[in-house]
């Protein structure tokens, strides 16, 4: 069983920034790649960024030269780094796990609004 765990969301003032984190665990898991996505009321769950296991990633426009991926040596937990938050970021965040095994995982999500 592989658990999926995020964090850090809350409220912020626009310009704002936040950290979420994503914690797998789980036996004997293999790692491909980790996304962070997000869901709008009323819109459909897209990409915000994602990691994969040699350390590419990838962003949506939107979030380009805002927002920052990484991990810790372990590859167990991942970051999203977000800055300059904007109305527009306020979503569901998701942390997606994606194993070599062929299965994904995805968290509870974490709530994040930004708003003044």
């Amino acid at each position: 069983q592989v658990q999926v765990v995020e964090s850090g969301g809350g409220l912020v003032q626009p310009g704002g920034s936040l950290r979420l984190s994503c914690a797998a665990s789980g036996r004997s898991i293999s790692i491909a790649a980790v996304g962070w996505y997000r869901q709008a009321p009323g819109k459909q769950r897209e990409l915000v960024a994602r990691m994969t296991r040699d350390g590419t990633t990838n962003y949506a426009d939107s979030v380009k030269g805002r927002f920052n991926i990484s991990r810790n040596k372990a590859r167990t937990t991942h970051y999203l780094q977000m800055n300059s938050l904007e109305p527009e970021d306020t979503a569901v965040y998701y942390c997606n796990v994606y194993l070599y095994q062929g299965s994904d995982y995805w968290g509870q999500g974490t709530q994040v609004t930004v708003s003044s």
